[in-house]
């Protein structure tokens, strides 16, 4: 992401549990070491399936790992809760000394078992919002989408041996799939204030999110089955 002042590079990364720990320990070094720059500032975010409530020995060899880069984790709530269970396995890592003024806060969307997390950087992102890029999601498009794919005979994918090789040629037919049935739009806007968004929509979407956690938290099955009518 090039922005006048800023050049911020954003990865995305999962960790499988079943992979060795020191493949991706070694991998995600390799990655930093290559786009480490004074200039940019890099942000990781993404489902690392290591526990950020509790110490572990995988906790801090990442932690050492990324606090090389200047890079520390923001996440101290849970991210995934399920019945009597909780984690923070899904964080977000920034340079804290470059970027010491930020917001977290975790955004229930009601439609997965992991929360997703919004984080807001003051004095790194524009303020100003006239320009952006978005995908055509018209119902046409996916159709087109699926039309491709079920023709697509991804022998390239099958012939190989290689699990990294497999997945790489995959994610690139893939890729030059979707980018073809969804190719990027630029949109101009003159404000980016929501009128829309009125003080009743907001209210409802508090109390929608309460209504959501409770309905997780409970284990009474007559609770929940109302709540989920509710909602």
């Amino acid at each position: 992401m090039h922005l006048p002042s800023y050049e911020i590079c954003i990865i995305t990364i999962y960790r499988s549990t079943s992979r060795n720990f020191q493949y991706f320990s070694n991998n995600l070094g390799k990655i930093l070491s290559m786009i480490y720059s004074n200039n940019i500032e890099i942000v990781i975010c993404g489902d690392i399936n290591i526990n950020y409530l509790i110490d572990s020995t995988y906790k801090q060899l990442l932690d050492s790992l990324l606090a090389s880069y200047g890079l520390c984790s923001t996440v101290q709530f849970p991210t995934r809760i399920q019945n009597n269970s909780h984690s923070a396995i899904n964080n977000i890592f920034i340079n804290t000394f470059k970027s010491n003024s930020f917001s977290l806060y975790p955004n229930i969307n009601g439609l997965s078992d992991h929360d997703a997390q919004s984080i807001i950087m003051r004095n790194i992102l524009e303020q100003n919002c006239n320009t952006y890029f978005h995908f055509n999601q018209k119902v046409d498009k996916f159709v087109d989408f699926n039309t491709k794919l079920s023709y697509e005979s991804w022998e390239g994918i099958f012939a190989e041996n290689n699990v990294n090789t497999i997945f790489n040629n995959f994610l690139n037919m893939y890729l030059r799939i979707f980018y073809s049935s969804f190719p990027l739009k630029k949109v101009h806007h003159k404000s980016c204030n929501k009128a829309w968004l009125t003080p009743g929509i907001t209210i409802s979407r508090i109390h929608k999110r309460k209504l959501f956690l409770i309905q997780r938290n409970s284990n009474d099955p007559n609770l929940k089955k109302l709540l989920q009518h509710i909602l």
